[in-house]
């Protein structure tokens, strides 16, 4: 093994996915421990009813024990996928349509450049009363978007969202977080600490997808480079459906470290 990674950035992977949280598992109903207000709340009680009946058909436990959201930026998708133990295989639960594309193809690398970040992130907070009706906050700037981004002002604030507006971040229609938010609140609960969240530019089996890329990034040779890092992680995920350990060298390179 390499001797520069950043030790604690792997720590931190290392416990959120190699080790299946045994936390106490959530007690009533979810919706009533999200925090919302109480509008919301009844809206969720509902969505809750209707996520419990489609975990069932999918061989899944409500509430979700643990879950897994990567993002798809040309392509307009976010996917969330779960499993009842660390001891089997991630299954796609469902595919949500993302309503707007802020930015480009590639990495966010400065503040107001209204990029959507790309790369390997988890959820670091919790909204229940945002702006955007619910809202998820991915760890952005991560320790490659430290290396990488402009050291003054890289940019922050990059959430899953509702409201269907954006400025750089993932926005979804408000029926469609309440699900995202909801799972991910069950998920915390039930005691995983570390929900996983990646980013990539585009689905690279989609034909269409590949060919926009190619052209898109025909003279762009740093961004070649940046998508030829993060494919790796996208390729043993639909290898194993399995998230890798990940961790960050000297360059703000990815490396999977399985």
């Amino acid at each position: 093994m390499k001797r520069y990674w950043f030790v604690l950035f792997a720590s931190v992977l290392v416990v959120g996915l190699c080790v299946f949280s045994t936390g106490t598992q959530a007690q009533g109903p979810i919706a009533q421990q999200a925090g919302t207000s109480p509008g919301i709340t009844t809206e969720l009680l509902r969505k809750e009813g209707m996520l419990r009946q489609e975990f069932a058909k999918k061989g899944l436990i409500w509430p979700a024990r643990e879950i897994y959201i990567r993002s798809f930026k040309y392509d307009s998708q976010l996917e969330v996928w779960a499993r009842n133990s660390d001891n089997e295989p991630f299954k796609l639960f469902k595919t949500y349509k993302v309503c707007v594309m802020a930015g480009t193809i590639g990495p966010k690398r400065i503040e107001g450049d209204y990029q959507v970040p790309e790369g390997v992130y988890y959820i670091s907070g919790f909204n229940p009363r945002s702006e955007y009706h619910l809202s998820l906050k991915l760890n952005y700037p991560n320790e490659s978007d430290k290396l990488l981004s402009d050291k003054v002002k890289p940019g922050g604030g990059i959430y899953i969202h509702g409201n269907c507006v954006s400025v750089g971040c993932i926005p979804l229609q408000n029926d469609q977080v309440d699900e995202v938010y909801l799972m991910a609140t069950a998920a915390r609960l039930s005691g995983q600490s570390y929900i996983p969240v990646h980013v990539f530019p585009i689905r690279f089996d989609n034909e269409q997808s590949l060919t926009y890329y190619t052209k898109y990034t025909f003279n762009d040779v740093d961004l070649q480079h940046f998508t030829a890092n993060i494919k790796p992680i996208y390729d043993y995920f639909e290898q194993h459906h399995e998230v890798p350990l990940i961790g960050v060298d000297l360059k703000g390179n990815y490396n999977i470290l399985n």
